[in-house]
């Protein structure tokens, strides 16, 4: 390669380190005063897809990819507390996710979902923003340690409610409205309520997030566009966003242009 062919690419190299140092900051800081401009969303859900593909698309084992996910769940998470988004609700197994991936890999997510809700529950900043921390999914599907670290966190931040922080764990939409329905019947059977007294409210009342506002956006990385069974009731008018990036690779620019982009939307509640 000859003298110039060097200098060019020198100077692309360069031109990218910048997009990704100095300018992708000044870009973030630039849209995070646009976004705190406006009204932001109430509960955000994150459906955080790719770790696998990733993984191997850099050559490593599957399971670090979801290693990496976790660091990056941690971020993302301190990102959306400064943007003053007050729920939180993240997709971290699905029930498919806990029935059909091999042992090894289930076990490789849990030890590293368990891992994350203790430093969850001795995270300053969970003690600082009083962030109260709910788990909720199919527990039978749960290993005992997983069952005692979600037990744990959620004790010690009950009395907590300034900010939610949700984790589906072995979770899925259609077996939550299966599961209420189950219960409202019991209620039902019990004389307890009146089949005629059960509305849209009442379903509500008897699902995992009951209490709190659906969701207001839902993003997912990896390129994919559906919801793959992530809070299906509650999604009935949420805003959706679909990144192409795979979750390890998310940036705070790209949490900023979803909130942007739900902030320019016009939402008319099926009116």
């Amino acid at each position: 390669m000859n003298d110039r062919g060097k200098r060019g690419l020198a100077a692309l190299w360069n031109l990218t380190k910048l997009a990704s140092g100095p300018l992708q900051r000044y870009l973030e800081r630039r849209l995070e005063r646009e976004v705190l401009s406006g009204e932001v969303p109430v509960h955000v859900g994150i459906i955080p897809d790719g770790n696998r593909r990733w993984a191997r698309m850099k050559g490593m084992q599957e399971w670090l990819g979801h290693k990496e996910g976790y660091k990056r769940m941690k971020e993302v998470l301190i990102w959306l507390l400064d943007l003053n988004i007050r729920v939180v609700t993240v997709f971290a197994m699905s029930t498919e996710n806990c029935l059909k991936r091999s042992k090894e890999e289930r076990e490789k997510l849990f030890e590293l979902i368990t891992k994350g809700l203790y430093e969850l529950s001795e995270e300053s900043l969970v003690h600082e923003r009083k962030v109260k921390v709910n788990v909720f999914g199919e527990e039978e599907m749960w290993p005992e340690k997983l069952k005692r670290a979600a037990e744990h966190v959620m004790d010690v931040t009950k009395d907590y409610g300034e900010r939610v922080f949700n984790v589906a764990i072995c979770y899925g939409g259609r077996q939550e409205i299966v599961r209420a329905v189950r219960l409202i019947a019991k209620e039902v059977k019990e004389g307890k309520l009146r089949p005629e007294e059960i509305n849209e409210e009442t379903i509500s009342s008897h699902l995992f997030t009951a209490g709190l506002p659906d969701p207001d956006l839902i993003i997912r990385t990896s390129g994919e566009e559906r919801l793959s069974n992530f809070l299906l009731w509650q999604s009935a008018y949420s805003e959706l966003y679909f990144v192409n990036s795979y979750w390890p690779e998310i940036r705070k620019l790209d949490i900023l242009k979803a909130i942007r982009d739900y902030q320019r939307r016009q939402r008319r509640f099926g009116r």
